[in-house]
């Protein structure tokens, strides 16, 4: 099992102190509400622009948008398995890990943590813009609305699951797969706002016989 957190209890219900600095301390903390609405707005901007001044059918925009939100989910489930999750092998990568991900194994519950500061997020979505534009110009206006809809609805399911107690419907999955992956087993249910690439690719938690 890869070394995630550093505490004996990972259900702690503090907050972790991560900058001497306040400024800095205050910046590495989020409302939820901040990079969701910035991606959300960056999305319907950038759509409203493809719309506009392309002359690609909006049936196929339609498309890119949903293939931008399925390349997401891939994304989502690449990134947490193989860098959030990291064997911190080197004092360098042990820091790495911890300051992106293990901080947020030992603090669960701590909901100022559960998405990057506005400023990183903001970037995020500048880089996305550009690689997306370089790879398949005027397309990305379509690809990357459906992108950031994926990372927003990670971050809103990232939220609920960890601040809301499981609904009594298909999405318990979810509140499931998470709490397994923070509990019991982190080598598992990499996928936060679906199953599908756990499914695909085997990592989904195994049923207690």
């Amino acid at each position: 099992m890869k070394k995630i957190g550093r505490l004996d209890k990972p259900d702690n219900n503090g907050s972790a102190h991560m900058f001497q600095n306040p400024i800095l301390e205050k910046m590495s903390r989020t409302h939820i509400s901040i990079p969701i609405v910035m991606f959300m707005v960056i999305g319907i901007v950038s759509f409203y622009y493809g719309v506009t001044t392309t002359t690609i059918p909006l049936a196929t925009g339609l498309l890119l948008v949903a293939v931008g939100w399925l390349v997401f989910t891939f994304v989502e489930y690449f990134m947490h398995k193989h860098f959030f999750h990291m064997i911190p092998n080197t004092p360098f990568k042990d820091k790495l890990q911890y300051s992106v991900h293990g901080v947020h194994h030992d603090y669960p519950k701590d909901k100022d943590r559960l998405a990057m500061p506005p400023f990183i997020s903001g970037l995020y979505a500048c880089i996305f813009y550009f690689v997306f534009t370089l790879i398949m110009g005027p397309y990305a206006l379509f690809f990357l609305p459906g992108f950031l809809i994926g990372y927003a609805m990670y971050l809103g399911v990232h939220f609920i699951v960890h601040a809301f107690q499981p609904p009594k419907n298909f999405l318990k999955v979810l509140w499931v797969n998470h709490a397994i992956h923070h509990y019991k087993d982190p080598d598992v249910a990499f996928g936060v706002s679906s199953p599908l690439w756990d499914v695909i690719l085997g990592t989904m938690p195994k049923k207690d016989k």
